[in-house]
């Protein structure tokens, strides 16, 4: 398989171990995301189970969520001072673990507890993910590692309504959580024997910038939260803390010795326009998710299993063209690819929001297919123009950049949705609005062609003269 052949001068892991290690780093994967969308199917059987109210039950997801929002740049600086390899390790321990405590909880607040703690080892195993692929893999293939990445994610998300039916129709809910445990630790073991050893930084740890850091990330998903069931009030004092925070999270950048972010990485534009291009286009997906659950079950009256099937052809394309857009990207212009990505995705967003309760089911499924064609076409190519923008140096800090752009545009995303249905909006209004975030997107991705040009002419001629 071509991911996996070893040419002379090749850097990263050899063929044989890169297997290993890649293995190690699809199962952490997709428990971290097949658990998050498992979990939302079950929340009325668990609460029902537990004798607890709707309303306390949605924090079964939403403390999972804060925590892991709040960590993911904390544990990207970390992996600096303790190394990835470590830190890997431990985040997927501490969400084995935490699994098994989710199964034997016999009450909301134990549940919450070990809910929490996967979270945190969710955040350690994420905010990291996309670096230890640039480990692995040798730079030529770095949009390719990068498109099974993606691959990977999609797989999860298309999956997880669908297993966790699956299993719920024979046993009972704790044994969503248990699964994790010998996946887990398969996992564990892959990644100890295969995942690279990258040397640890010399210096101190910004403590201060991860409380500011962990203070603003998580007001912020608060707030995104409270703008969703419309307790404006809440979200306005969240808000009000997130801007606090982050304006003193930037101070202290500015002045630690070693930052948790350094502010420098942003001084490359191509990092800053592919990072821009991401938040914006993780809005327009986080929002359309939402919106069309709604449209379909309350305006369609679809049941929640045919909601489902309509979004499955978006996953799917993301998993068919996610990794030829990675291995594209590793010969053409990256930059052209997800601009192209982008168009796709205006005009599939487009089309669903003049879906209508006269719209067929084939109607439906061939606009939700175009939308995951397109973002399939974006993810890989725009990830790869973020890691490769930086030296090897800042993979970590990228890697943290990375999952958090995706957790705040979703979030984002989201929270608009709940605004319109609060103030009374039609849903369909919100996919308007996604279609305007993605083309801001497009034009950021079109702002960086030519530079991603040059340095995709400096690499061949790199690659020409070794």
């Amino acid at each position: 398989m071509r991911l996996f052949e070893t040419r002379p001068g090749d850097d990263g892991l050899p063929g044989p171990e890169r297997a290993l290690a890649v293995l190690a780093l699809v199962t952490g994967t997709l428990m971290a995301v097949v658990d998050t969308t498992m979990i939302n199917l079950a929340l009325p059987i668990i609460a029902a189970d537990l004798g607890a109210s709707a309303s306390r039950s949605v924090w079964i997801t939403n403390i999972f969520q804060v925590v892991c929002a709040a960590f993911l740049l904390v544990f990207a600086g970390l992996s600096e001072l303790i190394t990835r390899r470590r830190l890997y390790l431990l985040g997927l321990s501490t969400f084995v673990v935490a699994s098994l405590g989710a199964a034997l909880s016999r009450n909301l607040e134990m549940l919450l507890v070990f809910r929490a703690f996967q979270g945190l080892g969710a955040a350690a195993t994420l905010s990291i993910g996309p670096s230890l692929y640039r480990l692995i893999f040798p730079s030529r293939l770095l949009g390719s590692a990068l498109g099974l990445s993606a691959l990977v994610v999609a797989g999860g998300y298309a999956a997880g309504p669908t297993l966790s039916g699956v299993i719920l129709s024979f046993a009972d809910w704790p044994w969503l959580f248990a699964l994790n445990v010998p996946l887990g630790l398969c996992s564990l073991y892959f990644a100890a024997k295969a995942l690279p050893r990258d040397p640890a930084r010399q210096g101190s740890f910004d403590v201060a910038g991860a409380l500011y850091s962990m203070a603003m990330l998580a007001s912020f998903f608060l707030a995104m939260d409270g703008v969703g069931h419309a307790a404006y009030l809440e979200a306005g004092a969240w808000s009000a803390l997130c801007v606090v925070a982050a304006f003193a999270f930037v101070r202290r950048q500015r002045r630690a010795a070693y930052p948790l972010l350094p502010l420098s990485v942003f001084s490359e534009m191509r990092f800053t326009l592919a990072v821009s291009a991401s938040g914006l286009a993780f809005i327009g997906q986080g929002l359309t998710f939402v919106a069309l659950s709604f449209f379909y079950q309350d305006q369609m009256g679809l049941s929640p299993l045919e909601t489902a099937w309509l979004f499955t052809p978006w996953p799917l394309a993301i998993m068919v063209v996610g990794p030829l857009a990675g291995r594209l990207a590793d010969k053409v212009n990256p930059s052209v690819l997800s601009s192209v990505g982008l168009a796709f995705l205006i005009v599939g967003l487009v089309a669903l929001a003049l879906v209508d309760e006269s719209t067929s089911a084939a109607g439906s499924l061939w606009r939700t297919a175009l939308c995951g064609i397109g973002f399939g076409l974006f993810q890989p190519p725009n990830n790869r123009e973020m890691m490769a923008s930086l030296p090897v140096a800042r993979s970590a800090n990228v890697s943290g950049v990375m999952s958090t752009m995706r957790t705040v545009g979703q979030s984002f995303g989201v929270a608009v949705v709940g605004a319109a249905l609060a103030l009374g909006l039609a849903v369909q209004a919100t996919l308007w609005f996604g279609a305007f975030t993605t083309l801001l997107a497009l034009v950021a991705s079109l702002s960086r062609v030519s530079l991603a040009g040059r340095a995709l002419v400096e690499r061949r001629a790199s690659s020409r003269r070794d």
